[in-house]
């Protein structure tokens, strides 16, 4: 037996209830970009000002870790975006497999972020030992933060996923949440940048 759900397009439709819930999830996303934009800007402040950055005497953040984070996230991105065309093509069994990827991958960020900031503690960078350690700590605490709440939005997901709850022409959860996580990865390229490269 053929569904409907079997041969729709690429992208349905748009239903009206759709549409509000993409409109709300720009002003919601609009909010935290100008958030994550003033914490940026005075943390540029800071480093101008500073005579040298890192300050004498501070630990130096690693790279190669935090690298590697980058391409895990990055990753996370990509299999969200197989995921999300997966429903849209009526592919479930892909859709199922990509979101549990992405949550894994996702966690393994989370997870990775932490051993950086152990190990930049015991070697004496902590949250007050200076504005250089408060600005790290802040400013990746602050982002790790986002992506938790983007973790538990696929949380939420993937055990509708294998109940089947999605479709191609109900997915709008999974769109929702694809494009917080895409933010929260787009954060974290310019946070990389910026704390770890420059």
């Amino acid at each position: 037996m053929i569904l409907v759900s079997d041969v729709v397009p690429f992208r349905p439709p748009r239903r009206p209830r759709d549409v509000t819930s993409y409109i709300g999830m720009v002003i919601f996303l609009g909010g935290w970009a100008m958030m994550f934009a003033g914490l940026f800007f005075a943390y540029a402040i800071v480093r101008f000002k500073a005579m040298s950055w890192p300050p004498p005497g501070e630990t130096r953040l690693p790279v190669a870790l935090p690298a590697l984070n980058t391409l895990v996230i990055l990753a996370s991105s990509g299999t969200l975006m197989l995921a999300l065309r997966a429903i849209r093509s009526a592919r479930p069994s892909l859709f199922r497999g990509a979101i549990v990827a992405t949550f894994v991958l996702g966690a393994a960020f989370v997870g990775l972020q932490y051993v950086v900031w152990r190990r930049l503690y015991l070697d004496g960078l902590t949250p007050d030992s200076g504005i250089y350690g408060s600005v790290f700590y802040g400013l990746t605490c602050f982002h790790a933060v986002h992506v938790v709440v983007g973790l538990i939005g696929l949380l939420t997901l993937v055990p509708r996923a294998f109940a089947g709850k999605f479709s191609a022409l109900d997915h709008t959860p999974v769109r929702m949440w694809s494009m917080y996580w895409h933010f929260v990865d787009f954060v974290w390229l310019l946070m990389f940048v910026s704390v770890y490269v420059l």
